[in-house]
């Protein structure tokens, strides 16, 4: 659910895509009163800059949930959501999707520098951190596991730039949500069985039975 969750403005700048050609015409009226956007259902450029709109609100409606429930913000929702409006606020005005297609590559390749610096900080880097509390594993399986998030980071990038400059926006579209999210899912199941084969077996219960 917490996937899910965090993927939750890209599910919806999804939806928006592929919406925004049945968009009632009052309703697009009532959206370029409120944003100047001028966006017509009928014209496919536009749709874009219409999902690029619902995601940066969809991301400060996750950002405000989260605090609600959980008292605290969630610093990945932050930084995303500090992106996204730099990146969605100069599609939007500039009108050119580009730099929104840039999003999840400066987002992966800043979490793959956050994750290579934390190797060099403290005695145990981010992904310890974040699972040491709940998962016993040795040293350099934390450490192999951190290394391995930083290159799945530094290739989600560069496959998400590739795609947005080699294939139709509508192929680029469609790979932000399945293939981002299956490539994550992926890794998230592979990164699961190498900590199973690396933790260390339970010690057998001692019988307490009197004979």
């Amino acid at each position: 659910m917490k996937l899910l969750f965090d993927f939750f403005p890209v599910i919806l700048f999804f939806i928006a895509y592929k919406a925004f050609p049945t968009l009632p015409t009052e309703a697009a009226g009532q959206l370029n009163q409120l944003t100047g956007l001028g966006l017509d259902p009928a014209t496919q450029s536009h749709a874009i800059l219409f999902a690029t709109l619902i995601a940066i609100v969809a991301s400060f409606l996750q950002v405000s949930l989260y605090r609600m429930r959980h008292g605290r913000f969630e610093r990945m929702h932050l930084v995303s959501l500090g992106i996204l409006t730099l990146v969605g606020g100069a599609t939007l005005m500039l009108r050119d999707p580009i730099y929104f297609m840039w999003k999840p590559t400066l987002l992966n390749w800043l979490f793959a520098i956050i994750l290579l610096g934390s190797a060099f900080w403290g005695e145990k880097n981010l992904i310890e951190r974040m699972m040491g509390g709940s998962i016993e594993a040795p040293k350099l399986v934390w450490l192999r596991l951190n290394l391995a998030w930083v290159g799945f980071f530094i290739f989600s990038g560069v496959a998400n730039i590739y795609v947005a400059y080699n294939f139709s926006e509508s192929t680029w579209v469609n790979f932000k949500l399945f293939g981002l999210m299956g490539l994550t899912l992926g890794f998230v199941i592979l990164q699961a069985f190498y900590l199973a084969r690396h933790m260390p077996d339970e010690p057998p219960e001692k019988n307490t039975e009197e004979i």
